[in-house]
């Protein structure tokens, strides 16, 4: 996560230790890697195919005509589950960093592990949205929601409080683990006629959880085919998709959704991993839902949600039937946990790891209001 690459301050003739803790001890290692480069081999595939923080910067930098055209987050959590700031806190923080769109996208019920709103929570957070709105002094703030889906591409909300909403994204929750090919999930999922954008797709965390497997192609066709957004989750740990998968939605033209799934305001930074993703994959900005602007987004969402209820089954198939709920994958959490955290003041990121990015307070706050059902760990997504 440093902003640079250290190979620029050594050619600039600066002192490595300006890296974000990189001492004068480490920083005689990274000279030695330098005089004399190690054979590091290539990274496992849990480790695979994430950007560095320095090379999506660089990336961004040559293409500015992206960074003017993206002005949009469309994922992203407040304190009504499991972020740590008020969807006020959020969008002021948005503003700050130029963005004129921003999601909550808080999660759903049936994802009780991190407080997952209801309905009646659902429609009282819509009302604080339209009350932010009207006052006129910030991104437009879309009333949105992160639905848990179950690995049958099921929905745990009620369709009518969804079809309220401005955007909906559909994310799997539960047997993340699974080895076996897993593109009818997928085919399901984005069939789901009340979700248009599944959210990190892939559901990889850096060196905790490799991903599911699937026909990217198949999956990226039939993206295209139902107008459902495949998403670009910009979260460090996560950036998912990445490229590689990426390049068969580009051969599709299939559309993408970028969205930073910040849990503080300081992540929000995070969009440029997201942007260069789609940048080094070939993405056509005509494809990428931030790039639209309010009206034209809310067109293209309706014109999806037609579609869909045309081309889909009876609403009993798709929404969830009651029994046994799988059990949640979660994140990791403070043992071995791998989640990028907040800026401190100066930009720099901060050396205390909590879980998922929020502060402890935060964390035993959420666990004191929200107990986690037996055989489920304390961590949610």
């Amino acid at each position: 996560m440093w902003s640079e690459e250290a190979s620029a301050l050594v050619t600039a003739d600066r002192s490595l230790t300006e890296l974000r803790a990189v001492g004068p001890f480490t920083a005689t290692f990274i000279s030695r890697w330098f005089a004399e480069v190690p054979d590091v081999g290539a990274p496992p595939p849990i480790r695979d195919g994430f950007l560095t923080y320095a090379h999506a910067r660089a990336v961004v930098a040559q293409h500015p005509e992206w960074a003017a055209a993206l002005r949009a987050d469309h994922q992203m959590h407040s304190d009504e589950t499991d972020g740590s700031a008020p969807l006020e806190g959020m969008a002021v923080a948005a503003a700050e960093l130029g963005r004129q769109r921003i999601a909550i996208t808080d999660h759903s019920k049936t994802l009780r592990i991190t407080n997952g709103m209801d309905e009646a929570r659902l429609a009282a957070q819509g009302r604080r949205i339209d009350e932010l709105n009207a006052r006129g002094d910030g991104p437009r703030v879309l009333r949105a929601i992160e639905m848990d889906l179950t690995p049958e591409g099921a929905s745990d909300m009620d369709p009518g409080a969804l079809a309220r909403l401005d955007l909906v994204l559909g994310a799997f929750h539960s047997k993340l683990r699974l080895k076996d090919d897993q593109t009818d999930r997928y085919l399901k999922a984005l069939a789901n006629s009340d979700i248009q954008v599944l959210a990190h797709p892939r559901g990889r965390v850096y060196n905790f959880r490799v991903g599911l497997t699937a026909d990217w192609e198949r999956v990226a066709r039939a993206a295209a085919a139902t107008g459902t957004a495949l998403e670009i989750d910009a979260y460090p740990d996560r950036q998912d998709l990445d490229v590689e998968r990426l390049r068969a939605v580009a051969a599709s033209g299939a559309w993408v959704s970028i969205g930073t799934d910040a849990h503080t305001t300081g992540e929000l930074v995070f969009l440029e991993l997201g942007l260069a993703a789609a940048i080094l994959a070939g993405i056509s900005r005509e494809r990428v839902l931030n790039c639209l602007d309010d009206q034209t987004l809310a067109d293209r969402v309706g014109v999806v949600r037609a579609a869909k209820r045309r081309g889909s089954a009876e609403r009993s198939d798709t929404t969830m039937a009651g029994g046994k709920r799988e059990r949640i994958d979660t994140t990791p959490g403070r043992k071995g946990g791998s989640r990028y955290l907040r800026r401190d003041g100066a930009g720099r990121f901060s050396n205390d790891q909590t879980s998922a990015g929020r502060s402890v307070a935060a964390d035993k706050r959420i666990a004191a209001k929200n107990k986690a059902p037996k055989g489920m760990k304390d961590r949610g997504d």
